[in-house]
């Protein structure tokens, strides 16, 4: 039986709660998404992961090479890589070439949105309607990404291979929907100030793509039926990031090594680091973004009880209590990363505000709700002026 039960709010709409005493540590659920994808600068820039659920191709030192850009790297401990020994069960889709992790995955795809969607031959055919979607999207859309067109082009390929149309549009109407003004924030956020005449061109790309009007299943994607699936992919979307290199840091520090051994391997783990800060930066793993159905009704909170995992290095999700979590309170996680939870109030509202369209009462918020109006930047800004006053 669930640890917890989804109810119904009036503040917050759906919400989950612990129907039993959670421990810290305790795994609350798993979940496979209902649709996941690789953003696609992500997968220009080279990053190997399985088509289908996110897991990554390439070994950790093939990782780590590509990413210093330095190909004289060797890792130790290669038995400390898992990606190492799944080479062998790696396959392409013989049609278009496609990768993935296992003939599981392929299956996966074929079974979901892939007959319809490969490109066979046209794969790298520039004037593929599909391909130019994807081109499109990635010029309206540069790094850091925050969503997936590939989202979009998936679930349309779902519906067009499904038996069960009614069952799958039951499937997403469990998403969140936004009023139209907040839906235009999105569109905002995600596309620019061009969003409108974007949209539509994206839609045209839709059409040319997919011929809605030819297809009784796609007769909801209409261009107000497009723009509210990208809101819905814009709110509901769940960032994941993948790296074998990653892995395989976690992997070694559970080897028992002398004190001599473990310092040297520290050096070592330590000056890649450095160097693929100073190569690569903040684009370390692969990312990608997914839809799932049950950690899209968890709220966010800025004093979080809970947080998303993916302790298998694909799109399946964990999640896990970081603290007790007491019968009938609320389940939460944050929205925002361990930086911004640190920033002042203000700043957490206003990224709130224009990433997730809602203003945050929790007990943290509520608590400094007489602190400054200052964003970090504003105090960072104040504070430098002080110490230049005091020179």
């Amino acid at each position: 039986m669930p640890a917890f039960e989804i109810r119904i709010t009036e503040k917050k709409g759906k919400s989950l709660f612990a129907s039993s005493q959670i421990k810290a540590g305790s795994v609350i659920f798993e979940e496979a998404p209902l649709i996941s994808s690789q953003f696609s600068w992500n997968a220009v820039y080279g990053y190997l992961a399985c088509e289908f659920c996110l897991r990554p191709l390439e070994t950790a030192e093939s990782n780590v090479r590509r990413l210093t850009n330095d190909y004289t790297i060797s890792l130790p401990h290669l038995e400390c890589c898992q990606i190492q020994e799944e080479l062998s069960k790696h396959v392409k889709c013989p049609n278009c070439f496609e990768m993935y992790c296992s003939e599981e995955c392929l299956q996966s795809a074929l079974d979901n949105y892939h007959k319809v969607l490969c490109l066979g031959a046209n794969r790298n055919d520039t004037n593929h309607p599909n391909n130019a979607l994807v081109e499109f999207w990635k010029k309206t859309h540069y790094p850091p990404e925050t969503s997936s067109i590939m989202l979009v082009i998936k679930i349309i390929g779902m519906f067009k291979q499904t038996n069960d149309a009614q069952r799958l549009r039951s499937q997403f109407s469990q998403f969140l929907s936004q009023t139209e003004n907040q839906d235009l924030m999105i569109f905002h956020k995600m596309l620019g100030e061009n969003f409108s005449q974007q949209i539509e061109q994206l839609y045209e790309l839709i059409c040319d793509a997919f011929d809605p009007s030819s297809d009784e299943r796609l007769q909801w994607l209409t261009l107000s039926g497009f723009k509210s699936l990208l809101a819905l992919i814009g709110t509901n979307g769940q960032g994941i990031g993948t790296s074998s290199f990653a892995d395989w840091v976690r992997n070694v520090s559970d080897l028992a090594l002398t004190e001599e051994q473990r310092e040297s391997l520290d050096e070592l783990i330590d000056r890649l680091y450095s160097k693929l800060d100073e190569v690569a930066g903040s684009f370390l793993n692969n990312e990608g973004s997914a839809l799932y159905s049950t950690q899209s009704k968890i709220n966010h909170s800025c004093v979080p009880n809970a947080e998303c995992r993916f302790p298998y290095s694909n799109h399946h999700l964990q999640l896990t209590a970081i603290c007790n979590i007491e019968p009938g309170q609320e389940i939460c996680i944050s929205y925002l990363d361990e930086c911004a939870l640190e920033r002042s109030r203000h700043s957490r509202q206003k990224i709130l505000s224009e990433n997730y369209l809602f203003h945050c009462q929790c007990e943290k918020c509520e608590n400094q709700i007489n602190d400054s109006d200052e964003t970090s930047e504003d105090e960072d800004d104040i504070e430098e002026e002080r110490m230049d006053d005091s020179d």
